[in-house]
């Protein structure tokens, strides 16, 4: 900072080398200019001295340095100046880039920054396309869209383009995201809606997709695109239903092709021009509509994640009220990890198996399986979906016996327990199952928030100690601590309480040297 300010250099020999950024090392040509300079190397002595230092290994690092010191002392700088000056380059040439790649970097991240700032949807919708096959990063930038307030649409004929599209505001799923789909296929339903409208029916939307054939006079749409089309809602907004279309599209799309087919046939119909139809109108069979869940579960299967809605959409007042999920369960275990450190530490002895905070989780039971132990006990494992991912639950022997017949597969939950950070994959230990209705009604009762590393000193952190003496409410506050050795959790003064509001937490976030904030 002070280099920037008063822009002064390593040697003032290097003015003409590092005066454009202020007197520090940017870009890699710096890098190798600063030891052609200095140690007097050749050009390509001092590329692979720029490789040496992005490589970052220390016994290559350590040859060159001699190499840079002996060159140096011959130049006329002393020893302790060329180590100093050696020392000053090792970061900037392990994380620099040369002068064209670091402009067109900085060129493509103002475009970038600029279109997330005024173009959130359109921005959002072209990470999506880019992530279009992929299963772990679409549900994750689906959910990042909607928190930031842009719905998120499930396929549709009549709306979805072949890769993600804005419309009125709203992202659309793009056909080609659709397992089975093809994007020929895709391709061929929005050609031909651009090109005559609208579909206005099922029916309407097969008999003008059968015609549209390539050279050869293959279908570009065929039975299994319209199968897996029908399965994640794209006809959802026309006349029926998708437990309907499912019992009757074989049928139908025999019954279109065929009446494509007669209708170019080179033999005469039997009722001429007379206007009468020799096709009667298909007859569906109808079928009672399914649930939610059973829509969102086809959903899952086709595109990966979920689109029209959450199986805990229901319970998501109940969700926001639990005190651990899947993206915070990892956090949990680092806290629970340290405490058990500073049980053992004052106790002398092991922690016992119920140690630990109590938590509540909210999900949706994706997977649970019996497990026989080498004494012949039972216990359970199982996998819990919520909105920002997957977390695994533990059931040990007494839990097992008491909850295994009431859970199933694509159930919501509500679970109170402790975090197991005993392993290297974290996980939830279940104690009792909960009422998500009575967990609504629950509140937070502790602040935790965590310090950067970086402060030295009491005066770094005066303003937080300001902004919390300002406050009062029915939580506890408790400071997480990283030192090089240890990690503490310290409990503030009783008499510092606040209240778990987002305002609060995000202006906490806010201050000097703080890396996070959560209420639990």
């Amino acid at each position: 900072f002070r280099r920037v300010l008063f822009r002064s250099y390593p040697d003032p020999c290097l003015e003409g080398i590092l005066k454009e950024t202020y007197g520090v090392m940017v870009y890699q040509e710096q890098v190798m200019q600063v030891s052609q300079k200095i140690a007097g190397f050749s050009l390509g002595g001092a590329d692979m001295l720029r490789r040496a230092m992005g490589k970052k290994k220390p016994e290559v690092l350590m040859g060159k340095k001699k190499e840079f010191v002996e060159g140096a002392l011959k130049q006329g700088f002393t020893k302790e100046h060329a180590e100093e000056i050696f020392e000053i380059m090792i970061p900037f040439a392990g994380y620099g880039f040369n002068k064209s790649h670091a402009a067109a970097y900085s060129v493509l991240a103002y475009r970038t920054g600029w279109l997330k700032a005024n173009k959130p949807a359109e921005f959002m919708a072209a990470n999506l396309t880019n992530e279009i096959n992929s299963t772990d990063k679409l549900p994750e930038y689906i959910e990042e869209s909607r928190k930031r307030g842009i719905p998120v649409d499930p396929p549709d004929v009549n709306r979805s383009d072949v890769i993600f599209d804005v419309v009125d505001g709203h992202i659309v799923f793009g056909l080609k995201g659709i397992k089975g789909m093809g994007e020929g296929a895709a391709a061929a339903i929005v050609a031909e809606r651009e090109e005559h409208g609208l579909f206005t029916s099922f029916m309407d939307f097969l008999e003008r997709m059968v015609q549209r054939t390539d050279d050869t006079g293959k279908m570009y749409f065929n039975k299994k695109a319209l199968e897996v089309l029908i399965k994640c809602g794209g006809f959802d907004n026309l006349d029926k239903n998708r437990p309907t279309l499912i019992a009757n599209y074989e049928e139908a799309f025999t019954y279109a092709e065929k009446k494509f087919k007669d209708s170019n046939s080179s033999q005469l119909s039997l009722f001429g021009d007379s206007g009468i139809s020799e096709y009667e109108e298909f007859k569906f069979t109808e079928v009672e509509d399914c649930s939610m869940i059973e829509k969102l579960t086809m959903e899952k299967e086709l595109i990966g994640c979920y689109v029209s809605g959450h199986p805990l959409d229901e319970y998501k007042s109940a969700y926001e009220k639990a005190t651990v999920n899947s993206a915070t369960l990892a956090r949990a275990a680092r806290q629970d990890k340290a405490e058990r450190d500073l049980y053992v530490q004052a106790n002398k002895r092991r922690v016992p198996r119920d140690f630990g905070k109590a938590y509540t989780v909210v999900g949706m039971i994706v997977s649970v399986h019996e497990h026989t132990t080498k004494n012949g006990e039972k216990m359970g494992f199982g996998t819990l979906q919520d909105y920002d991912g997957t977390l695994d639950l533990t059931f040990f022997k007494s839990e097992w016996a008491e909850l295994k017949d009431k859970l199933v597969v694509n159930g919501v939950y509500a679970f109170s327990g402790r975090v197991d950070s005993t392993r290297d994959t974290p996980s939830f230990i279940v104690s009792k199952l909960e009422d998500p209705q009575v967990l609504k009604e629950r509140a937070y009762t502790e602040i935790h928030i965590q310090l950067e590393s970086g402060f030295k000193t009491e005066d770094d952190v005066s303003r937080l100690r300001e902004f919390l003496l300002k406050g009062e409410g029915r939580c506890s506050l408790f400071l997480h601590v990283d030192t090089e050795r240890e990690s503490y959790i310290i409990r503030a003064n009783q008499q510092l309480t606040a209240n778990p509001t987002k305002d609060f937490l995000d202006d906490v976030k806010s201050l000097p040297f703080i890396k996070d904030a959560w209420a639990s």
